[in-house]
């Protein structure tokens, strides 16, 4: 399995840990959305997609999060230590919605991950900068990584989609811009 696709939505405070949100997709054919990237103490690190966790009150046994002091649905008082410590004493109030069974699976998101989002920042710099991390609509085909010349029947039976261009999906047309913004090459605008 191969990570095929990377978008990047950057955060607008730099000076926030959260940089940026990314989706990945993994050979052209299942993509995992909503992965933070993080400024750690030895740079920009990957955070896999969670959720808070929950317990149920034992009076109407309505969901609350595991910091309530309160129940959210009738408002009894909850028990004060409600949530579990892993081994190394800290609290668990998240659970990965998806994650890496192995270090190198890990290892192989991370890099392509931050390699993208350094990308990224420079095509932020750019005139016209676009952000294509929400570009997901019914006349993308995801399978041949490009759009539709034509409009056609989308999954959910729409025909009334207007041909797009280019023929490339946009994230790769935007690494090759990063790349000749990189290097200086032919193509490359300054900012």
């Amino acid at each position: 399995m191969r990570v095929s696709e990377v978008r990047i939505k950057l955060m607008s405070d730099p000076q926030d840990r959260l940089l940026a949100f990314c989706s990945i997709t993994f050979d052209s054919c299942f993509v995992i959305r909503d992965l933070k990237i993080i400024k750690g103490s030895k740079g920009p690190f990957v955070a896999m997609p969670s959720r808070k966790l929950t317990d149920r009150c034992s009076k109407c046994g309505g969901k609350n999060t595991l910091r309530s002091a309160y129940c959210n649905h009738c408002g009894k008082k909850l028990a004060g230590e409600r949530v579990n410590r892993g081994s190394d004493g800290r609290a668990k109030l998240y659970a990965d919605i998806a994650h890496p069974i192995n270090s190198e699976c890990r290892d192989q998101i991370q890099a392509r991950v931050v390699e993208a989002y350094e990308n990224e920042l420079v095509l932020a710099q750019q005139p016209g900068y676009i952000c294509h991390y929400d570009d997901y609509g019914d006349d993308y085909d995801f399978g041949d990584a490009h759009y539709y010349d034509e409009p056609h029947s989308a999954p959910g039976g729409r025909i009334d989609q207007p041909a797009r261009q280019p023929a490339q999906a946009p994230h790769a047309v935007d690494a090759e811009r990063a790349a000749r913004a990189r290097t200086g090459g032919p193509g490359a605008t300054k900012p």
